[in-house]
């Protein structure tokens, strides 16, 4: 997954573009972004020809340095196969034996 971030001067929040290549998305019907600055409620990435997924996501900048986030793949069969970012800035442990891929909001 790539991601892609454009700060914003009038708003207080940060658009993160997330991208998932085909090649990452093994097949998915669909792709999901779960993050915690969202309340970990899955929103949905958009699938195109190519096999790609691809969503831009609106991250408050104003209330924590940096956000917590894992991607959903729904797989044709309709399972769901949780994974984190194999480019991700960093990892943090999730309490539940796992860690979770993060995306920092603030500015460098």
């Amino acid at each position: 997954m790539a991601t892609k971030k454009q700060f914003l001067k009038s708003k207080p929040v940060v658009k993160v573009t997330f991208e998932v290549s085909a090649e990452a998305a093994q097949g998915a019907s669909e792709v999901f972004v779960l993050c915690e600055a969202l309340d970990w409620e899955k929103q949905p990435l958009k699938k195109f020809k190519a096999g790609h997924f691809k969503a831009t996501l609106n991250l408050p900048t104003d209330a924590k340095e940096d956000y917590e986030y894992r991607y959903c793949l729904v797989m044709e069969d309709g399972s769901e196969k949780y994974d984190n970012d194999w480019e991700a800035e960093s990892y943090r442990p999730n309490g539940s034996g796992e860690d979770n891929s993060v995306v920092s909001v603030v500015a460098a």
